[in-house]
Formats: structure tokens, C-alpha cells, sequence
């Protein structure tokens, strides 16, 4: 019997990897479109065990869609109602607050916090629910909105989005999450989202966070009509900015579902597209501690095999997910802890709980 060595056809990959080299836009097509699964897991496994060891990060949150209003309507979404529609809703600044203070009191840390671009609401409503879930969940991290919400929210005040920014901070925002980024691409944004803010303007808008000790996630969309040409440059822009900024705590890939969007005739992402997305980002991205396999879209058990191929996050236990099960998301609505330690000890490693900022609240390594 003869063995093919681990690393065959990656070897001007590894041997720039072993020299400190940094990779670049063509090494990154290299690894996407490389048949040799295993060697490029390795590679991946190999730098994401030189940044955070055996650690496997999870956290105790909970998600809270307040309303499912937008007028936008882009075409890869098949959440969003119209106002007025059979299955709108939006919900009281009261009926937030409550959930997120029924939420805490299960010992949730971090609230996720995102909707529509709703129409009709004034920015004081937005503003009101930080502030008053803060009032009564004063210890838990309010992860909220994205940066077209942000964006929409300059808007109707008609003031620059700083200024937005600097008053959700002041009201008890503590991080901005990285939805609205799909693809950077102008080509892919006009065909899936056309009236969505632009990829530079969903930079803009995180930089700007990040200038004001507002930390966020970057997320990249995959499985929808990106070439790996542009995929490739979508990381390579979260890069740049991480380099000027260090304000990007992970990044999530996310796959495109097409249940119910306008993307229906499109078939799903396979396992291997989202371990090679996934390991892929991990080279790429050098500067990025954390990658996160997001169970809710990519189902657990790819979620548990991709903690071999790059990722060392598996988010967080979630409670109530509603954006990617209504696009037809088989995976559960939530993992319990022990469920999420139980796909982390399998394969040897340490489930470690965090805070948003992946401050360490409890280790727990496998027997």
C-alpha cells in the first residue's frame, strides 16, 4: 500500500505558511478549489490550534428578532414581510424588554438583536429598547443590529451614522453584529439584495464602530451565486480592515438557504463548500483569532466536523432562531450547553463558555 502525502498539491501553500509568508488572492483560489479536503483541513487545523490550542468557544445567548417589517425585500431573504402581510409582526419595546428579561433570568450573557428595515418606526424605539433591556438586565452584552440597520437608522434622523453609533453606546449597545455583509461584491449584492447599503458602505459602517471601541462580527455568505473569485476578495476586504482596526472579534460563515427566497431553484451548500469555506478563512484571515461554525445553518453535525477544519467557535446555545428557518433550516432552534460541550468532547478538545468578548467564564475539558 502507498500513501500519498497529507499535503499533496498544497505545497507552495504550506511552504509559504511555514515561512510567516502571508497568503494572498490566488493562494486563496488555490485552497478553495483544491480536491485534497483532508490536506487543506489539516493546514487550517494546524493554525487554528497555533492561535487558541484545544479551545472550542461557545456562549450562553439568546436571539431576539423584533419585528419582521422591511421594506427592503432583498431576494436572498425569505424572512421579511411587508407591513400589514399574513405573518407580520413587530413586537412592543415592552414585549422585548420582558423576553430579554425572562432571557436573563435562564443566565443568558449576550442578547442578539436584529430585524427589518421597518418601515414606520422612529429611531426613539430602537433607542428606548437598548436602553430599558439594559435597565433590566444590566449584566448581560447587548449584541444588536447590523449595519443596514445602522445605516437606516442615519437615515430617518438624517444625521451620520457616528452619531448613531455614539448614542446605542451611550444607551448600553455593546457590540454590533456582522449580518447584512453577504457578499461584497457589486455584482452579487445588485442580483440578491439591489436595495441593500453597498459592501463599502457595510465596511464604512464597522469601521466606524470600531473607532469608537464598538467591537463586531464580519460574516460572509456562501452558496448563492458568488464565484470563488469573488468570495476570495470578500475575506481579503475583512482582512484589510481587521489590519486597520484589530476590531472584528470572529467571523461567521454563514450558507445561503433557499427555501422560500427567490433563490429557490438553487441547490444548498454542500458540507464540503462550508469546510472549505471555513478553512479557507482560517488561512486567509491571519488576523482573525476567531471563526465560528454556526450550527444553525450549517446543521450540528457539519458544525461538530468543521471544528477540525479551522473553526474554534461554535456560537452559543441560540434559544429561538427565526432568519434561517424560515429560508428552511432542518437544524434545531437551540443546542443545550451540554450538547454543545458533548460535540466538542468528541473530538478530544475543551469546551470553554465565553462572554462576547471570548473573556473565559468556565472551562470544562473532556475526560
Amino acid at each position: 500500500m502507498e500513501f500519498n502525502p497529507v499535503l499533496k498539491g498544497l505545497e507552495k501553500v504550506y511552504s509559504k505558511i511555514i515561512n510567516e509568508q502571508r497568503l494572498n488572492r490566488e493562494d486563496g483560489l488555490e485552497l478553495l478549489q483544491t480536491t485534497n479536503i483532508l490536506g487543506l483541513g489539516h493546514l487550517a487545523n494546524e493554525r487554528k490550534r497555533a492561535m487558541t490550542g484545544d479551545q472550542v468557544f461557545y456562549n450562553n445567548n439568546a436571539h431576539i428578532n423584533y419585528s419582521n417589517v422591511c421594506k427592503v425585500r432583498c431576494g436572498l431573504c425569505a424572512f421579511a414581510k411587508d407591513s400589514g402581510e399574513k405573518g407580520s409582526y413587530t413586537m412592543s419595546i415592552e414585549e422585548v424588554v420582558n423576553k430579554a428579561g425572562q432571557f436573563a433570568e435562564q443566565g443568558v450573557t449576550e442578547l442578539h438583536i436584529v430585524g427589518g428595515i421597518h418601515p414606520d418606526l422612529p429611531f426613539s424605539y430602537y433607542l428606548d429598547m437598548i436602553r430599558k433591556i439594559k435597565e433590566r438586565a444590566p449584566q448581560v452584552s447587548l449584541k444588536a443590529f447590523t449595519a443596514a440597520e445602522y445605516d437606516f437608522f442615519a437615515q430617518i434622523e438624517n444625521v451620520p451614522v457616528i452619531e448613531i453609533l455614539k448614542t446605542l453606546k451611550d444607551a448600553g449597545l455593546s457590540f454590533i453584529t456582522g449580518g447584512g455583509a453577504e457578499n461584497f461584491s457589486p455584482r452579487v449584492r445588485e442580483i440578491i439584495c439591489p436595495g441593500k447599503l453597498s459592501g463599502q458602505r457595510w465596511l464604512e459602517i464597522h469601521r466606524l464602530a470600531h473607532r469608537l471601541g464598538i467591537p463586531s462580527n464580519a460574516n460572509v455568505l456562501y452558496g448563492i451565486i458568488e464565484t470563488d473569485e469573488e468570495l476570495i476578495d470578500h475575506l481579503l476586504a475583512l482582512r484589510d480592515l481587521q489590519d486597520e482596526t484589530m476590531g472584528f472579534k470572529a467571523l461567521i460563515p454563514t450558507a445561503f438557504h433557499p427555501q422560500n427566497t427567490k433563490f429557490e431553484d438553487l441547490t444548498q451548500a454542500s458540507a464540503i463548500r462550508t469546510l472549505k469555506v471555513i478553512a479557507v478563512a482560517r488561512l486567509i484571515l491571519d488576523n482573525f483569532r476567531y471563526i465560528k461554525a454556526y450550527w444553525v445553518s450549517s446543521s450540528p453535525q457539519v458544525a461538530q466536523m468543521a471544528l477540525s477544519f479551522g473553526a474554534n467557535d461554535l456560537d452559543g446555545v441560540v434559544r429561538e432562531e427565526k432568519i434561517y428557518h424560515t429560508a428552511g433550516a432542518t437544524s434545531p432552534q437551540m443546542q443545550s450547553e451540554l450538547q454543545l460541550i458533548s460535540m466538542i468532547h468528541e473530538l478530544g478538545l475543551e469546551a470553554v463558555e465565553r462572554d462576547t468578548y471570548y473573556n473565559v467564564i468556565k472551562t470544562v475539558r473532556p475526560q
